[in-house]
């Protein structure tokens, strides 16, 4: 069990890192593109994409200073820190699922 956690953690440490310091560049080319293999793009910064009837687009990205606020705190925090961290991620999905 302790193995797994440690696995599931890392797996979080480098999807925080990967938003916290990606490029945004898929996001704004599935804004601007017509065409574009939604499966070849790495969207993990977009959390909101609109299009107007006039042609406006509006993209929202991810909070960067959040998530690496949220990875200072699995530094900082240690194991027990990573812990609380993964319970709060795992009732998060929990709330979604049923919401």
């Amino acid at each position: 069990m302790a193995r797994e956690r440690k696995t599931d953690l890392e797996k979080i440490r480098q999807q925080l890192r990967k938003m916290a310091f990606g490029k945004p560049n898929d996001c704004v080319k599935l804004a601007l593109c017509e065409d574009v293999d939604i499966e070849k793009l790495d969207l993990s910064m977009l959390t909101e994409i609109k299009r107007s009837e006039k042609g406006t687009v509006e993209i929202k990205l991810l909070d960067r200073t959040k998530v690496l606020e949220q990875l200072a705190a699995l530094a900082d925090g240690g194991d027990d820190g990573a812990e609380r961290f993964l319970q709060a991620l795992v009732q998060g999905m929990e709330q979604e699922d049923d919401g």
